[in-house]
């Protein structure tokens, strides 16, 4: 039988714990009928003694349960869920275990041998979780022994409390830092002895883990009203483990977790002073100011969606993060005193050590003490040499390094406040990754022919941080064509180089494939990128003429030749285009020999005559090599110039002409006496628009305009005014 059937079927299955523990401990579950899911049913008898219960049902309905003591004698009513946003986050792993079921808190009962339900709304499966945690399995520490200081509490830890190893489901997980705390309360009974704290926090590991399928327990801390402080979530205590305690809000805190129920109760005097012992320890390793305020991104829960900005407090309740009424209403209503007390303990402090910058440029450190005091930079290289230092006065830290002279390695920093103070450690920030990124070559394919056309490439990349770079071009047998640069140096940006098809010696390449290669090296880090370029020169020279040119019939420029050469033998199509439409095919696709081709078009389209405008011929080579295209614009252009003689006057013995065209145009001028016995003539050429003429004296003047298509408009006589 399976582990699933078992459980499906409420077998009992007994696990192994530590040595540290007596090996006692049963997990027991089993599905509850639901039939009577609107009134109270029966007490059912459960399947083993128990002092733990938890509970999953699926529907939207609510469950409250109550436990009869194997003494005899049956408890008040719980609610099944009454913090059900203790969770992992949104889209973690472990949140995925038991998707569809609503996960009620593990509740401590004490020994009890039965259980009833009482059912609001729609409940449509039920799954009761029975849990014996021996209270008697020894533990390695008494209650703790707290002072004042903020040094390190005396913690229960893992092996000591009898943690189960062999069920945890995956490694820990760390986030870059924690930032707040998040107190809770369990909910559970506040009637437990010392000697059984151990057995409900071994319970709610084992729920957490077995029942949720959570990682492990849900907490990073526990303190029960005895003021002992265990370790929960394995990982390190000092170290940012990530937990499941308050779903969206778990990545940068802490979870508290204090035994017992405290919507009315005060928490015990030894409580409250191991929570706070524990706190200031806590937000002091990670130098956060308890007393402080920061705005905080959900993950997602019900009350704040994913993405939604949040203001916490330093020490936070849990009802600050989502929809819960944890951690009660009375040890919520203390947070504030014990902030005060946490945020008093352990003093003098170093708050928010923030190093921004990198080696190779500024790095500049900056921190906030709790009071005035004589502070210290440190920077050590890799062999502990101390190789930088600042030093000030005051509460404030801020401090800068010139790191750009100082060989790339590993380097750490300590800011120092005096031997009281817990000083900030860690890693100088390295440079960035070296990358090569968006390296480019455009165009692609060049065609060094002389045309003028795709005679050279430019290649572009960008460096993710200052570099020494190699740009060579290899051909396809990974030899080096030429080298572009050689190890010169480049800050971080986009530099750009050209390649001109040519090799080292000047001469130009053979067609084919070619790849360009970008090689960055800073002191250890190595990139390498590369691009690939074709060297093509099938199809090149590509030339209409005439242009503009006039299919009007009269004989001058009636039709245009499109010729180009191919320097091997092609697949190749010529068509014209106005825009995105093909007016005209001067050649399908086809096979043309190496050399020299012309094709005539007479300035008409598939359908007849077209309109006056500017066209493209196009021209496509199709190789072994890629399919290459060249265009030029050709103007096709029927309409005579239009021209209007404005004004001529003799004017100081010379003949003034004003004159309008409609484009430009080469003017034939004609002046004569008037019988036009005597003259001359001349040409000249003037823009669309008024334009002004002197000429010799003369009695008329007759103009005719030529446009560059040979369109010939009418003559225009202008008789000159003395």
């Amino acid at each position: 039988m399976t582990f699933l059937r078992a459980v499906l079927a409420g077998l009992a299955v007994a696990l192994a714990v530590p040595a540290a523990a007596v090996a006692t401990d049963r997990f027991v579950v089993r599905d509850e009928p639901t039939a009577t899911a609107r009134s109270v049913q029966h007490a059912r008898q459960a399947p083993q003694e128990f002092n733990l219960v938890g509970l999953h049902w699926q529907g939207s309905g609510a469950i409250w349960f109550r436990t009869l003591a194997t003494g005899g004698g049956w408890s008040g009513w719980q609610l099944a869920a009454p913090e059900a946003e203790d969770a992992p986050d949104l889209g973690s792993p472990e949140r995925a275990a038991r998707r569809g079921w609503k996960l009620g808190s593990p509740y401590w009962t004490g020994p009890a041998s039965s259980i009833q339900y009482r059912f609001q709304g729609r409940v449509e499966r039920l799954r009761a979780y029975f849990i014996w945690s021996d209270p008697g399995a020894k533990t390695g520490r008494p209650p703790n022994v707290l002072d004042a200081r903020a040094a390190q509490p005396t913690i229960i830890r893992r092996s000591q409390w009898g943690a189960d190893e062999s069920i945890v489901r995956a490694p820990p997980y760390y986030a870059s830092s924690v930032r707040f705390a998040v107190v809770h309360h369990t909910a559970g009974t506040n009637s437990y002895s010392a000697s059984d704290s151990a057995a409900i926090v071994r319970g709610i590991e084992r729920y957490h883990v077995l029942a949720n399928g959570w990682n492990d327990i849900g907490y990073n801390f526990l303190v029960d009203k005895y003021g002992q402080v265990f370790e929960g979530r394995g990982g390190g205590i000092a170290k940012n483990v990530v937990g499941a305690h308050a779903e969206g809000f778990n990545t940068g805190s802490t979870g508290v977790a204090v035994l017992g129920n405290y919507e009315a109760q005060r928490i015990s005097a030894k409580a409250r002073a191991a929570l706070v012992h524990l706190l200031a320890w806590r937000l002091d390793v990670a130098h956060v100011n308890p007393a402080g305020k920061l705005t905080w991104t959900s993950g997602g829960n019900p009350e704040y969606p994913a993405g939604t900005k949040v203001s916490v407090r330093a020490v936070s309740g849990h009802r600050d993060t989502g929809p819960t009424g944890c951690p009660g209403g009375s040890l919520y209503a203390q947070l504030p005193g014990i902030t005060a007390d946490v945020a008093a303990t352990g003093l003098p402090k170093l708050y928010a050590p923030t190093v921004s910058g990198s080696l190779g440029g500024l790095v500049r450190f900056t921190a906030t003490l709790s009071a005035s005091a004589t502070w210290t930079v440190s920077i050590r290289d890799g062999s502990g040499a101390l190789v930088a230092s600042g030093t000030g006065t005051g509460k404030a830290v801020d401090w800068t390094w010139n790191a750009s002279a100082n060989p790339f390695g590993t380097y750490t920093y300590e800011i120092a406040a005096g031997p009281d103070t817990l000083p900030a450690q860690g890693r100088v920030p390295g440079p960035p990754p070296l990358e090569v990124t968006s390296l480019k070559a455009r165009p692609h394919a060049i065609t060094p022919n002389g045309d003028g056309v795709g005679e050279s490439t430019s290649v572009s990349y960008a460096l993710s941080t200052a570099a020494t770079v190699t740009v060579q071009v290899l051909d396809s047998s990974a030899n080096v064509v030429r080298s572009l640069a050689t190890s010169q140096s480049y800050r971080i940006g986009t530099p750009s180089l050209t390649w001109n098809g040519r090799n080292s010696s000047g001469k130009v390449v053979r067609d084919g494939n070619y790849r360009i290669r970008v090689t960055a090296t800073s002191p250890g880090q190595h990139a390498s990128k590369s691009r690939r370029v074709v060297v093509d020169r099938t199809l090149g020279h590509l030339e209409v003429a005439p242009t503009p040119f006039s299919p009007n019939g009269d004989g001058r420029l009636d039709s245009a030749t499109v010729g180009f050469r191919l320097a091997r033998q092609a697949e190749t199509r010529v068509w014209i285009m106005d825009g995105e439409r093909v007016v005209k095919v001067l050649h399908p696709r086809g096979t043309l020999a190496a050399g020299a081709s012309s094709f005539q078009w007479a300035g008409r389209g598939r359908s007849g005559a077209i309109a006056d405008g500017t066209y493209r011929a196009m021209v496509e080579a199709t190789t072994a090599l890629g399919t290459r295209r060249l265009s030029v614009p050709v103007v096709l252009d029927t309409r005579a110039p239009v021209l209007r003689a404005v004004s001529a006057r003799l004017r100081d013995g010379r003949t003034r002409l004003k004159v309008w065209l409609s484009e430009a145009a080469t003017l034939r001028l004609r002046w004569a006496s008037p019988d036009w016995a005597d003259g001359g003539s001349r040409l000249a050429s003037r823009p669309a628009g008024y334009s002004r003429l002197t000429l010799p004296r003369a009695m008329r003047v007759r103009v005719q305009g030529v446009d560059a298509a040979a369109n010939a408009g009418a003559r225009v006589v202008a008789q000159v005014a003395r």
